[in-house]
């Protein structure tokens, strides 16, 4: 991966203003080669400086943790990671601190669990896009009701025949409809 300077400049400065850098600045280097690996794939593909940076915080942060981990800095704690000079000593540490999961079944078989956190980021930033598009093209055909259509389709869960009855139109007019929709956001998307 060819980086120029400037985004060289900006994952160094990422770096050094995440609050866990100060105390680990020997493994700045680790740092930086695992941003830079875990950046590569989009970081010249972004264009916007503002999204660049929210982008490489997000990917340095996760950087930043599995350095520390791999160094052996940090450990988990529950829900988070907290550094290994803040861990409690076993004197501190009742049995009443810990929960008894054994009796829980919980399964995954249903769940498409993304590989990594740049993967979820992206997610969401898509899934954020695709909703102002929506209110866009809502907006420029009211008597449409797309953004109602869509709303009952995939937030509630309404079956076509469902809507129809809701909204008072057929259920060819709904399938149209999210069809005519589905249609103009994969266009936008497209540009």
């Amino acid at each position: 991966m060819e980086l120029t300077q400037n985004k060289i400049d900006l994952i160094s400065r990422v770096i050094k203003r995440d609050r866990k850098f100060k105390g680990n600045e020997d493994l700045f280097d680790d740092f930086f080669n695992e941003t830079c690996e875990r950046s590569s794939a989009i970081i010249n593909t972004i264009d916007n400086e503002v999204t660049l940076e929210a982008y490489i915080k997000r990917i340095a942060n996760t950087a930043i943790v599995n350095v520390l981990k791999d160094a052996g800095r940090l450990r988990r704690s529950g829900s988070r990671y907290m550094s290994v000079k803040d861990v409690s000593s076993q004197e501190d540490i009742s049995l009443d601190d810990f929960i008894d999961y054994s009796a829980y079944n919980i399964s995954y078989k249903n769940i498409d669990i993304p590989k990594n956190p740049e993967e979820i980021a992206i997610q969401n930033e898509v899934l954020d896009f695709v909703a102002e598009t929506i209110i866009k093209i809502d907006a420029q055909e009211p008597q449409k009701d797309y953004l109602h259509i869509y709303k009952l389709r995939y937030d509630k869960g309404m079956t076509q025949r469902e809507i129809a009855d809701e909204i008072g139109v057929s259920q060819s007019e709904v399938s149209k409809r999210l069809y005519s929709l589905i249609g103009k956001v994969k266009e936008i998307l497209e540009q």
